[in-house]
């Protein structure tokens, strides 16, 4: 099984973040993310066994609480670099308790076999994929062209182990187990 943990947005910063989409989708043929699979990703864990994930469960749910975990939904960008780009995305801007819950995270899955993070830890959301180079004129007018590049802001009340299966139109992700974050 193919295994995630990371942070669900709220409803309105969905919402918002979809109409982007819906307004971008016809200015770029790239692999657009569905609005209900936006996440911010604390650990990617990838494939699990499904004869440890209650061992796996019990390590997250022992990972100490950071304070509350304050998140701000704004700005775009570009992985690697805008000029070459392969990842579209939304940035996140947090508190330090983020960072600590993914580090402590990672941390904790190490312990259990998985390959700890060897990058700096980015959060951000996937907006799109790009897999060979497309024209990205009209997506570039069109950022340039909003009023605004803020997308909601909340306290994150809880982090989620998914699981990640291939569906029709993309992954499907499921949560397995919630883990409450300080309010």
């Amino acid at each position: 099984m193919r295994l995630f943990i990371g942070i669900d947005l709220p409803k309105p910063t969905k919402e918002r973040l979809d109409q982007l989409v819906t307004r971008f989708r016809p200015l770029a043929p790239l692999k657009w993310s569905p609005a209900n699979n936006l996440h911010i990703t604390t650990k990617f864990i990838g494939e699990w066994p499904e004869d440890r994930l209650e061992q796996l469960i019990m390590k997250v749910k022992s990972v100490p609480t950071p304070d509350r975990v304050e998140i701000a939904v704004r700005g775009l960008g570009w992985f690697p670099n805008p000029h070459r780009p392969r990842v579209f995305w939304a940035g996140v801007s947090a508190t330090p308790s983020l960072y600590e819950l993914a580090r402590s995270t990672d941390r904790a899955c190490a312990e259990l076999g998985t390959a700890p993070e060897d990058r700096p830890y980015s959060p951000h959301l996937t907006l799109a994929r790009i897999k060979d180079p497309v024209p990205l004129q009209a997506l570039r007018q069109a950022i340039a062209d909003l009023e605004s590049v803020e997308f909601g802001a909340f306290t994150a009340p809880s982090h989620k182990l998914y699981l990640s299966k291939p569906g029709p139109s993309g992954s499907i992700y499921t949560p397995l187990a919630e883990f409450p974050l300080p309010a």
